[in-house]
């Protein structure tokens, strides 16, 4: 009994280092932070998006390790599948189902969100299989998380064009972390940490600016006017909230120390853990993403925009304390 619990017990483990369970904490605020972009109302189209981005983010995680298995048996044959506690087949399978699960939750959404689905699981298979050990590899992974919270914005609002900016700032960040990862396994050069420094630096001036107050566009009457919540004008109503220069604050902090290690000594073990750290530092951002989208907006929807923040910003501690039992990367 002892050594079937014990056998369970490593399966487990084998799965969830597979799966990085540590980093799917960042994946949900990439749908709250797309229906925000519109001052929407987090609601149910906006949780079947978060199980969609969940199933697909999974879906990248499992096909990564089998597209890599070589390189991994390697370079890291401590991982699951080099090492025989995961088999490959079933890896694949399990990339498959995620995907396939993905694409149904986001039907579930609506039209507009299967749309943005279909690319972001294209965009994953393309990653992992074709472009990763490309140039474009870093820009296909940043198009994927951009692409993830166009999502959240296409389901809950059944559009997504008003969310390219916040989408756009995801990107870059994801972009800076992607292009860092590239020598985790190897001595590499301090530039790309320093590139993912100053684009923090960069990133956390501009989320905690205030946009310019208005309103959405599925707020507009048939007479073309503008209206805020209640009908008052969206200009007149605006209110501004702390919570943008306090998220930026935490995402700044996130990553500053350990960018500026890797970047004095890019070593391995120094740039994972920098890539750790901006991995997780996804979570305040996109707090600060949601907390900015409403700073300009009206009370209920600023208030709205901040609960939703600080829910969002609850999960970096979780993934924080489950990343000291699993790798994250």
């Amino acid at each position: 009994m002892d050594g079937a619990s014990e056998g369970n017990r490593a399966r487990v483990r084998a799965w969830a280092e597979l799966l990085r369970l540590p980093a799917l904490f960042t994946v949900p605020g990439d749908a709250l932070a797309g229906a925000a972009a519109l001052t929407a109302r987090p609601d149910r189209r906006t949780l079947f998006a978060i199980g969609s981005s969940l199933c697909l983010y999974e879906a990248g995680m499992v096909l990564n390790d089998w597209a890599d298995r070589a390189d991994d048996a390697a370079e890291r044959p401590h991982r699951p599948l080099p090492s025989g506690r995961v088999r490959p087949t079933a890896a694949f399978t399990a990339a498959c189902a995620f995907t396939a699960a993905g694409l149904a939750l986001a039907g579930r959404a609506g039209r507009p969100a299967l749309t943005v689905a279909a690319p972001l699981a294209a965009t994953v298979w393309s990653y992992d299989l074709v472009l990763k050990h490309t140039p474009a590899g870093p820009f296909a992974m940043a198009a994927a998380r951009g692409l993830d919270l166009l999502l959240g914005a296409a389901a809950t609002a059944g559009r997504a064009r008003p969310a390219l900016p916040s989408a756009a700032l995801l990107a870059t960040h994801t972009l800076a972390v992607t292009t860092l990862s590239r020598q985790e396994t190897r001595q590499g050069t301090p530039t790309a940490a320093l590139a993912a420094l100053a684009t923090t630096g960069a990133l956390s001036w501009l989320v905690q600016r205030r946009p310019s107050p208005g309103l959405p566009p599925h707020r507009r009457s048939p007479d073309g006017q503008l209206h805020g919540h209640g009908g008052q004008s969206g200009r007149g109503s605006a209110h501004r909230s702390p919570a943008p220069l306090t998220a930026a604050l935490a995402y700044a902090t996130t990553t500053a120390r350990p960018y500026l290690h890797a970047s004095l000594n890019p070593s391995p073990p120094l740039t994972q853990q920098a890539v750790g750290a901006g991995i997780r530092a996804t979570i305040p951002l996109q707090a600060a993403l949601i907390a900015r989208s409403g700073a300009t907006a009206t009370a209920t929807a600023t208030a709205t925009a901040t609960a939703t923040a600080l829910l969002t910003a609850a999960l970096a501690p979780v993934a924080r304390i489950l990343a000291k039992r699993v790798s994250i990367t």
